[in-house]
């Protein structure tokens, strides 16, 4: 997708967080992220969404993010949208946007306001302030200590930078009211942790984009799952649910921080070169854990065969 200027929609469709490798003295390995973005784009995501929850925003130095950044647009070239994270702290947040900006993203996702549990008139003010900071596009990310009502939603609205939410609380009554109401002045994108688990439930609101964590290791099966959805193959569905989907998400939940953690397991498992650390207070898959994500991966493969390049040949573009 070319950036076409003054354009307001927000991707849609799979969509794409990289993980931020580390090297051996804990800072961005460059080379591996790169290694990532490149097979996202090879497996036709159709976003990069950079330094969000998948990508350790909590951790990043000042300089990590900006390679990050720099990286997965020169990697994109205008193919797809990269969207970057921002929030935290006001302060660290305007500096973000300003930075991602200057690197030439195309938009960037907002990420809960640090610590404070605030007031909706707060969280307008936080809000309007970033959104209103660039001419880049902006989704919300709603969840944890920055949940929206309607009101406030409307309120932002004014602003056209606004273009999309992305929900990752699961709360569908405020759902059904926020995209019944608002319609498709936004585009409505599916947070969810594993986000297959909940898209059902998702799409018939009108929510036309999720993120994908597995993507990252397994994007064929992302596809599957998608095209299965979207055409109603309610048979091929259950059987990725039965033997990948749930099977994953079942690990997922042994442990808090795994919804990272567990993505760079996956990639290890097929080849990817990012390694399996991370950064505290998110904590490394354990053994028994890896092994089993091990079996899942290779059952997958094996019921569910990819077409064309192995991992492998996709991964170095070969």
């Amino acid at each position: 997708m070319t950036k076409i200027p003054g354009a307001r929609t927000a991707p849609t469709g799979i969509l794409g967080f990289p993980v931020a490798p580390m090297d051996q003295s804990g800072r961005l390995d460059v080379n591996a992220f790169e290694h990532n973005v490149k097979f996202l784009l090879q497996e036709g995501l159709s976003a990069i969404f950079v330094a969000c929850g998948s990508g350790e925003f909590h951790a990043l130095s000042h300089q990590d993010y900006r390679q990050m950044v720099e990286t997965a647009v020169l990697v994109a070239q205008g193919k797809v949208p990269v969207y970057t994270g921002v929030g935290g702290n006001i302060t660290h947040a305007l500096e973000l946007a300003k930075l991602s900006e200057g690197l030439g993203a195309d938009g960037y996702l907002i990420l809960p306001p640090y610590l404070i549990e605030a007031e909706q008139e707060g969280l307008y003010r936080y809000l309007n302030a970033i959104i209103g900071s660039t001419d880049m596009n902006a989704v919300v990310y709603q969840r944890d200590n920055c949940v929206l009502t309607l009101n406030t939603m409307q309120r932002l609205l004014d602003l056209p930078q606004l273009v999309g939410l992305k929900d990752g609380l699961g709360n569908m009554d405020l759902n059904i009211e926020l995209t019944q109401t608002i319609g498709n002045r936004l585009t409505w994108l599916n947070g969810m942790p594993m986000a297959e688990v909940t898209m059902p439930a998702y799409v018939n609101l009108g929510f036309s984009g999720y993120s994908s964590a597995i993507s990252n290791y397994i994007p064929h099966i992302s596809r599957l799952f998608y095209e299965a959805l979207l055409s109603g193959n309610q048979v091929l569905l259950s059987e990725l649910y039965k033997h990948v989907i749930l099977p994953i998400n079942a690990i997922r939940r042994q442990r808090k921080g795994y919804a990272v953690a567990l993505i760079k397991a996956g990639m290890q498992i097929v080849g990817h070169p990012v390694g399996t650390d991370v950064r505290p207070p998110i904590i490394p898959v354990e053994s028994e854990h890896f092994q089993k994500l091990e079996l899942i991966i290779k059952d997958a493969f094996d019921r569910f065969p990819r077409t064309g390049a192995t991992p492998k040949e996709a991964n170095t573009g070969a």
